[in-house]
């Protein structure tokens, strides 16, 4: 039922804000800064629509995903629209139709606000400001190092100190299920939902007992991959083969990763949540002090329309969490000028870095870190 009742001026929707000065200068500086890395590192950007065809959109996404669309119809075509609740998913679209006939490996980055129905408990906004980058056509150790160096060089240059990075390899369980790990009586819905939930005793009682050792492996990342490499000795020959095929690529990583000063680098093998699209590696990046994830990727595969596939691999970081823990935050260079303040010297102002507001009548009152008196930048008087 509609409320008919009126709105309070100003009112926004649930998990919809405004952003303010200076947070909305925040939030550009950290996003400009973070596409300057991408394209330092060769990434070309591209700018999908805000709006697609849900039909088409929702094609992309995971089920989970696929539910945070919010959708209208569109008065003009009267087809079903959406918002879009993750870029990714647009990149790849791109990368299969409009520069399908361009050469392998691409590397686009992108940024972008995205919609989603309804917020978290821990990330209650709805709207935010994605950005990241994609390598399409491979989805190799290196194409994973490539791209974790460079969200990590991109965040630390952004100010964000001591990073953490946890990993996961998202189809290892369905790998070892179609390999015959014994699984009791339960599903592979069932054993996926188990190991996410850590539930040792359910996988005990469901004769799935041989997925348990996935459980305890979890935990700092070298430690992880020891106790990986071991199980795999005591595995049947078709789950070893499935295990090890992810070990080898994965050590490679790791022992890259454990080089990055301030890096702190966890492994869970079962991990699923949110990864329910990745292939065989999957991470979350963390940042000190920060209370959710401020970015999420891995190993993807793209259809194309002929029916053939294609490997790709990328990293989203959201900039939410970052501006309102600080991040991106400037020392205001705002100054004040008299209106007798000429266009020559302003513009002398303005290229020693000063942001000049020439003042629109003789007694309009100052308000900047900064007044301009007598010629000089002068820190604005206190307001009594």
């Amino acid at each position: 039922m509609l409320s008919s009742s009126p709105l309070a001026p100003g009112l926004l929707p649930e998990g919809l804000r405004d952003r303010l000065p200076p947070a909305a200068e925040a939030e550009a500086a950290l996003a400009a800064a973070l596409m300057a890395s991408f394209a330092a590192h060769g990434h070309e950007r591209v700018s999908p629509p805000l709006v697609e065809y849900e039909e088409s959109l929702g094609s992309r996404l995971a089920s989970p995903a696929r539910r945070e669309l919010l959708r209208f119809t569109d008065p003009i075509s009267q087809h079903t629209l959406a918002l879009r609740s993750d870029i990714t998913g647009q990149i790849g679209r791109i990368a299969v139709t409009r520069m399908a006939n361009t050469p392998r490996p691409l590397r686009l980055s992108y940024c972008g606000p995205v919609l989603r129905v309804r917020g978290t408990q821990l990330s209650p906004e709805r709207q935010s400001l994605q950005t990241g980058v994609e390598i399409i056509g491979t989805d190799t150790a290196a194409a994973a190092l490539a791209v974790l160096r460079l969200a990590a060089d991109a965040l630390t240059a952004a100010t964000v100190p001591n990073l953490a990075l946890d990993l996961t390899l998202p189809n290892l369980v369905a790998a070892l299920h179609a390999a015959g790990l014994p699984s009791g009586t339960a599903s592979l819905q069932t054993l996926q939902a188990l190991l996410d939930g850590k539930d040792i005793a359910s996988l005990r009682a469901q004769g799935a007992e041989a997925y348990e050792p996935l459980i305890t492996a979890a935990g700092p990342a070298a430690a992880a991959l020891t106790r990986l490499q071991a199980l795999a000795k005591t595995l049947p020959p078709a789950a070893a083969q499935a295990l090890t095929a992810r070990l080898g690529p994965l050590a490679e990583i790791i022992a890259a990763l454990t080089k990055i000063p301030n890096l702190t680098l966890t492994l869970d093998p079962t991990e699923r949540h949110g990864f329910e699209y990745q292939s065989w590696l999957g991470f979350s990046v963390f940042g000190a002090n920060l209370p959710t994830e401020i970015g999420r990727g891995g190993s993807y595969t793209l259809l194309h329309p002929s029916g053939h596939t294609e490997p790709a691999l990328g990293v989203s970081l959201y900039l939410d969490g970052l501006v309102e823990a600080g991040y991106g935050a400037a020392t205001s260079r705002r100054l004040h000028c008299p209106q007798s303040t000429t266009p020559a010297a302003a513009a002398a102002l303005r290229a020693e870095g000063w942001a000049t507001i020439i003042a629109l009548s003789p007694d309009e009152t100052p308000n900047c870190p900064y007044v301009l008196i007598n010629g000089h930048p002068q820190p604005s008087p206190p307001q009594e």
